[in-house]
């Protein structure tokens, strides 16, 4: 009976200092990707106040609050509740496969832009499109490989060195045109927020250059 409750009071006790653990490790997680608590309140639609208090250990953690933070930081929830003793808040992203497309984050901030490269197999049969629609904007830059892209009523191949851009709210489909993995870079970002690319001012002619001296 003894060695029950023996063993109970050090079950109790570690799940006390897991869950301790886990608000100082949770703002140092957002410090480190330069988030503020307004910017993952309106991603997880948990209220600042909720946020600031799990940070500093006045409210504890549950399921309900630690699931929307783990795909908000897109890390699994192991991470944010069973990190080393040191609280080290390093994140090592780990790839996510999807419909056979394997997605991997390469941004590290919550919020705003978010960058992923996707790896695309070839398929032996042609896919039937299936778009889907939401809230957003994407730009996409292929790196090897040719990329079907179908978007509204197009139906593009897109080879390394092309890219798109498009609101997501038009349906949209990716997936392998052809015999090799495709491989591609794209950036998401907020309905509204848009990339910008800026190009190198051409150099000008010799011609162009002893004109303007005049």
């Amino acid at each position: 009976m003894l060695l029950l409750i023996w063993q109970y009071a050090k079950v109790k006790t570690d799940v006390h200092q897991v869950l301790s653990a886990v608000g100082p490790r949770l703002r140092a997680l957002r410090q480190e990707r330069d988030t503020t608590l307004a910017e993952l309140a309106a991603i997880t639609g948990i209220s600042s106040s909720t946020l600031s208090r799990l940070e500093s250990g006045q409210r504890r953690a549950n399921l309900e609050l630690l699931l929307p933070l783990a795909q908000a930081y897109q890390v699994p929830l192991d991470d944010l509740i069973g990190a080393p003793p040191t609280g080290d808040p390093r994140i090592h992203p780990r790839p996510i496969t999807r419909h056979g497309m394997t997605i991997a984050p390469l941004t590290r901030r919550a919020g705003g832009l978010q960058a992923y490269k996707h790896t695309i197999p070839p398929r032996r049969a042609r896919q039937t499109p299936d778009p889907q629609t939401h809230e957003g904007y994407e730009w996409l830059y292929v790196l090897q490989g040719r990329l079907r892209l179908v978007l509204g009523e197009h139906d593009l191949v897109l080879t390394a060195g092309e890219a798109a851009e498009f609101d997501t709210r038009v349906p949209h489909w990716f997936a392998n045109a052809g015999s090799e993995p495709v491989e591609f870079l794209s950036l998401f970002g907020p309905q509204g927020e848009r990339m910008h690319v800026r190009a190198r001012p051409k150099a000008k002619s010799a011609h162009a250059a002893k004109k303007a001296d005049r």
